[in-house]
């Protein structure tokens, strides 16, 4: 399964509604990852296809969305992203983490692993 974009209308729908709840309430079916990125970052660019080989190792087990911090500039206020690459993991229960930098498959895969995917 190939990474989604989000804008901030589907990250309402599908992740969780900032204008309408205050305590994070995960609306997703899957433990996820969400990608805030820029087209003209660099490290950005190493990681995203890192991403789309980690969405289908995990395919139905782990969604990755990804987050065009140029234009979702609502997103990117909410979740105060000041550097990017920056990673947001978000286990089915609990609170989110935040992971700024262009980590390594191995320290994603042991983040997915330990943190996201606890089956």
């Amino acid at each position: 399964m190939p990474t989604v974009k989000l804008t901030a209308d589907k990250f309402k729908e599908e992740v969780f509604d900032y204008t309408s709840q205050q305590d994070w309430n995960f609306k997703g079916e899957h433990p996820a990852i969400i990608d805030f990125y820029a087209d003209w970052c660099g490290p950005c660019k190493m990681v995203a296809p890192v991403l789309e080989e980690l969405s289908d190792e995990y395919n139905g087990k782990l969604t990755i969305y990804k987050v065009d911090t140029e234009v979702e500039q609502e997103l990117s206020a909410i979740f105060r992203i000041r550097s990017i690459p920056s990673l947001l993991f978000i286990p089915m229960e609990g609170q989110p983490m935040m992971q700024a930098g262009a980590l390594p498959k191995n320290a994603l895969k042991e983040v997915i692993d330990k943190e996201l995917i606890t089956d």
